[in-house]
């Protein structure tokens, strides 16, 4: 939900409607994404949140944290969808944005300041709700020892 190195950040889970900007966050190398009122909380993204951003998406060339790289703007996109890559992999950054064309940037590669809103939760699997209008059973039908 939140990257690897983000666990020494506060954190909250997305909502839909959060209006989020990308940033650096204190005392780690990672980008993120955190709401416009609150700085130095992280907004955690579930796999499958969809975004769209204010302008064309912007993101570092390069490995992301050599800061004199020129930027690669212009994704040619507004919109997204969050990933996480590599899961299985220790120590290295999952979060990530796939865009329509099927590009993926990882977030941390993101340029710090663009403003996004969340547009969409994925769908979870709801836990089976009981239904009201079944029979309970009944301690009267068991056998007797």
């Amino acid at each position: 939900m939140c990257d690897y190195s983000l666990h020494n950040v506060a954190t909250r889970p997305a909502n839909v409607g959060d209006r989020l900007v990308t940033g650096q966050f204190a005392n780690c190398l990672t980008r993120g994404f955190s709401a416009i009122e609150e700085p130095n909380v992280a907004v955690c993204l579930l796999p499958g949140t969809e975004i769209a951003f204010d302008k064309d998406i912007e993101f570092e060339g390069g490995l992301g944290y050599i800061r004199t790289w020129k930027r690669e703007t212009k994704i040619g996109a507004t919109v997204a969808r969050f990933r996480q890559l590599d899961t299985y992999k220790l120590h290295v950054h999952h979060d990530a944005l796939e865009f329509p064309d099927g590009q993926i940037v990882l977030l941390t590669r993101l340029v710090e300041g663009q403003l996004a809103t969340v547009l969409q939760l994925p769908v979870a699997p709801q836990k089976s709700a009981q239904r009201h209008d079944r029979v309970s059973p009944s301690f009267d039908l068991l056998p007797e020892y």
